[in-house]
């Protein structure tokens, strides 16, 4: 990661916005995007003992990604319509794969078990399989949008990540680790959690 070009981006980042994200000028952004309101939403609805009821999933699912500012409006009507066309067994399945991406020991299995069942129905975009964790856990999990994926790993000149534009854990991780290395080396302001870190690097590239 080219360290110069990150403190760079920085300066010029906090040069607008002197607050970081709790800057006023940015406010109406953060409005429109509305993380703290959606993260609450699915951290109440996605609890481990809500995965007892499919049903209720499924629906949660359809309305963390039909509200999420960052799904294009293309995705959400495909994600919806492939979530209430799914069976009373298949709604069971993407129960459980969710419950094993948020909540189990094995991340890795869940994200494989909701990207297989996703793949099947060819809605298996980088920004349908991230949303929902990340609203669920916006400081540990990271939303890929393929655009600002791409351009951030090419600005920081990150030799060993290529894009895909196929999902895979192995990606997701390399870029997780990241943001994780950015946030460590940013004014806190501007690392309130993942989505912000990508903001940031995608409005100074």
């Amino acid at each position: 990661m080219n360290l110069v070009k990150l403190k760079e981006a920085e300066a010029a980042f906090l040069a607008r916005y002197p607050d970081g994200f709790a800057d006023p000028a940015i406010a109406p952004i953060m409005k429109k995007h509305n993380v703290g309101k959606l993260s609450e939403f699915a951290r109440a609805n996605l609890r481990k003992a809500d995965f007892n009821r499919p049903e209720h999933i499924a629906e949660t699912l359809v309305r963390i990604v039909s509200r999420s500012s960052m799904v294009s409006m293309f995705e959400k009507p495909k994600f919806r319509d492939f979530v209430r066309a799914l069976n009373s067994h298949e709604k069971e399945y993407l129960a459980f794969a969710f419950e094993k991406r948020l909540h189990g020991r094995n991340k890795r299995a869940g994200f494989e078990e909701t990207l297989g069942i996703m793949a099947q129905h060819k809605i298996a975009k980088w920004p349908i399989v991230s949303a929902v964790p990340f609203y669920y856990a916006p400081s540990k999990e990271a939303f890929v949008k393929p655009t600002t994926a791409k351009r951030i790993i090419a600005y920081l000149e990150v030799e060993d990540m290529q894009y895909k534009p196929g999902p895979s854990w192995e990606f997701y991780r390399a870029y997780v680790r990241l943001l994780d290395q950015v946030k460590k080396e940013v004014h806190p302001s501007i690392a309130t959690n993942y989505a912000a870190l990508s903001g940031f690097l995608m409005s100074t590239t």
